[in-house]
């Protein structure tokens, strides 16, 4: 078999990617720390309570049928 030229060959027992890219790892959660304190943008806030109220009319609306229905 044939060896691709610029791909250095994996040590036994290290992770492929770990051992290409050391730093991706803690760069990556570094990221994902930031993105985690960032705040809810006031607007997506409002269509979530959006969501949530038509849901809840939404099952009374079902529950309302659901009792019709056992009449």
């Amino acid at each position: 078999m044939t060896e691709h030229p610029k791909r250095t060959p994996v040590p036994q027992g290290a992770s492929g990617a770990a051992t290409f890219y050391p730093g991706v790892s803690a760069q990556l959660k570094e990221y994902y720390r930031s993105v985690e304190e960032e705040g809810i943008p006031d607007r997506f806030l409002r269509l979530l309570e959006k969501l949530d109220m038509a849901e809840k009319r939404a099952e009374g609306t079902s529950e309302s049928r659901a009792a019709l229905n056992e009449r």
